[in-house]
């Protein structure tokens, strides 16, 4: 700094390098260091008009070749400045170069790779997105000279953590428009690779409403600020093997919505479909075992906000998702396997759909998949251990009566209780449980207090078969007290180990006292698929050769038009659905064992139209549920949106009778 206040030749060698020239230029050092001649702040110095209007016209005698030249900004000195490489990727061959890029003509581009070699490419041989790089890096160069002054700043490089802000030099990204709706709550920078987005991770609308298979997690913001932002490729290169996210990419985000919000794969980390097992609330999301707050669908009331026409998301490879598609649009095209398409202009991007897989099925573009999940991206910081699922629970209301205050409300089997908490500015937070017996209880948690040894990556609630568990951290250096009872319980929840099945956990012993339940006298189902003691022939079984199982019914109510058959299982935290046959002609009375052709097959819980067959992953003895439904009318549900809870809601007006049957199932 001291060699640049006393020569201020220094200062102009600068320039004339800022613009790819060298310092042989003397005619334009000559006359530009005649802006030096009287004293400027270092911080500050404004170029006379009348002098720079000199300058550039000896600047396009220099360039006089018709190349214009972009400098990527490699500073002497500053570690911390980015190189600007980015990823190129060539039309025809699929074939990727990594450099900066350095000048280009109308047809010919150059780019200095990595490696320092020079490479002159014909333009058109880029793809789309890279053509468009260039005209806009073209558009920048020609604005900036056009300018009336100039603005020179010189400044210490901020700290970024060596993500360079961008937003100081590089022009603000297209993508970056998308989220500015929501600006007032998030913090948006930017280079020449990545859009970063500074966020909390929560939503300005109710959350957690309408659980009703709770981990006993609540929300509370987190630092997705600074290094440990969301990051979104500004070119996203298509990938050469595509990766789905069906049963991968189940732990961490998979896509960032326009608020901020992560959104993680709809299969929870268990490979289970979050929405038809009923852990979302009504907007899609639920909180994680860190407490951090996200989707598992695709957020489409944030087109009441954005707009109609644009992207609700940004999967983590760089390509937008988009709300639900319009089916009588004269542009509408069928969507891949991963949930996309390309548009008129050739550009791919995702739509949300009403079934699995709800928003990207997976990733065109190229992502890095570490551990099971995209990598790199930010991590959640719980603040307390996370706790088991609470049995029947559902969730009714969550308020926030004041700054930093907020309390859950939940009902089980007719009785409330209460989850309160407050944050405190140092990071802790204390919480007051209320359970539906009336017992209070209050905990407070530490950010200071011993932890679990460094924070952990966004993750979903429940352990997965074979999980580590972490012991929970003590509290407030009081040498780690129970955390708060569960209801009907006096003590800590038990603690899940290996060996204890589904999800960590012991299912209750199962009640063969009544097998059987009907709402309609003389209504009944039986099954040749099921022997004399309930037990499920094994070829219905993952075990044997995976047929649906035969059903018979007889007793149908006056009136009936249609039927339904629905296979279901209803575990301590979940329902799932197997099997879904609907619009049965109402004189059809059975369905064969390995049944085809015989009415709609709707939506498994894997988002397949088939049968599922039972492959419980614990020991022990598990009951499942035959049910038929006799209907006044057929349903008015397409096959694709045809899942249990849809079938359900539909029914409602016109159910005459259901009668079901148990089963038995045992590995």
């Amino acid at each position: 700094m001291t060699a640049m206040k006393s020569n201020p030749n220094f200062m102009v060698a600068e320039l004339v390098k800022s613009f790819g020239l060298n310092q042989s230029s003397k005619v334009l050092t000559t006359s530009a260091t005649r802006l030096y001649t009287k004293p400027r702040t270092l911080q500050q110095m404004i170029i006379p008009r009348q002098i720079l209007r000199s300058a550039f016209t000896m600047l396009a005698i220099l360039v006089s070749s018709g190349m214009v030249l972009a400098h990527e900004g490699h500073h002497h000195g500053d570690s911390q400045k980015s190189n600007a490489s980015r990823t190129w990727t060539l039309g025809d061959e699929g074939a990727h170069l990594h450099g900066s890029f350095v000048a280009a003509t109308g047809d010919v581009v150059q780019i200095r790779c990595d490696d320092d070699r020079l490479v002159t490419l014909k333009v058109e041989c880029l793809i789309a997105s890279d053509r468009k790089w260039i005209s806009q890096r073209l558009e920048t160069i020609k604005r900036l000279n056009q300018q009336q002054q100039m603005r020179l700043v010189i400044q210490n490089a901020p700290d970024n953590g060596g993500t360079p802000a961008g937003n100081m030099a590089t022009p603000a990204p297209l993508i970056r428009e998308h989220f500015e709706p929501f600006a007032s709550t998030l913090k948006l920078r930017w280079d020449d690779d990545y859009l970063y987005v500074g966020s909390n991770g929560m939503p300005d609308h109710p959350m957690m409403i309408g659980i009703r298979s709770w981990q006993q997690q609540v929300p509370i913001p987190q630092k997705y600020f600074g290094d440990n932002a969301w990051r979104i490729p500004l070119h996203p290169v298509p990938a050469k093997q595509p990766m789905t996210t069906k049963n991968d990419f189940l732990r961490g985000a998979i896509a960032l919505a326009v608020n901020g919000v992560p959104i993680f794969n709809p299969l929870n980390n268990r490979g289970d479909d979050a929405l038809l097992f009923g852990e979302l609330d009504e907007f899609g999301g639920h909180c994680g075992r860190a407490d951090d707050y996200h989707y598992h669908i695709a957020p489409t009331h944030l087109e009441k906000t954005v707009g109609k026409d644009q992207p609700i998301a940004y999967a983590l490879d760089g390509y937008p998702i988009f709300g639900y598609q319009d089916e009588q649009a004269s542009d509408f095209a069928l969507l891949d396997s991963l949930g996309g398409h390309k548009d008129a202009a050739g550009k791919y991007h995702y739509h949300a759909t009403k079934t699995y897989p709800y928003l990207n099925g997976g990733f065109y573009g190229e992502v890095t998949n570490r551990g099971g999940q995209v990598d790199p991206q930010p991590r959640a910081e719980p603040i307390r251990p996370d706790l088991q699922p609470l049995r029947d629970a559902k969730i009714t209301d969550f308020t926030q009566p004041k700054p930093d205050t907020y309390r859950l409300v939940y009902d089980v089997r007719g009785k409330e209780g209460t989850v309160s908490y407050t944050l405190a500015k140092d990071g802790s937070a204390e919480f007051t449980f209320v359970d539906t017996e009336g017992r209070e209880t209050t905990e407070k948690y530490s950010a200071n207090s011993p932890r679990h040894p460094g924070s952990a990556p966004p993750r979903d609630g429940g352990p997965r078969d074979g999980d580590p568990r972490q012991p929970p951290p003590p509290r407030d250096g009081q040498g780690g007290p129970p955390p708060p009872p569960r209801d009907g319980q006096g003590g800590p929840p038990p603690r899940r180990g290996p060996g204890v099945g589904e999800m960590g956990r012991v299912d209750p012993p199962v009640d063969q006292s009544n097998m059987s339940r009907t709402t309609v006298p003389g209504f009944e189902v039986s099954s040749a698929s099921v022997d004399e003691q309930h037990f499920l022939s094994v070829d219905c079984t993952c075990d044997g050769a995976a047929q649906s199982p035969a059903v018979m019914w007889k007793g149908t109510p006056q009136g009936t038009k249609s039927l339904a058959v629905s296979v279901w299982h209803t575990a301590p935290d979940q329902e799932k659905s197997y099997w879904l046959v609907y619009n049965i002609p109402a004189d059809v009375s059975s369905l064969k064992q390995d049944s085809q052709g015989v009415g709609i097959v709707g939506a498994n819980d894997r988002g397949a139209t088939n049968f599922d067959p039972m492959c419980s992953k614990g020991p022990g003895l598990k009951k499942y549920h035959i049910t038929v439904y006799a209907l006044s009318s057929k349903l008015d549900v397409s096959p694709r949106e045809a899942t249990r809870a849809n079938l359900q809601n539909a029914m409602k007006n016109k159910l005459l009778g259901e009668s079901t049957l148990d089963v038995l199932y045992e590995r």
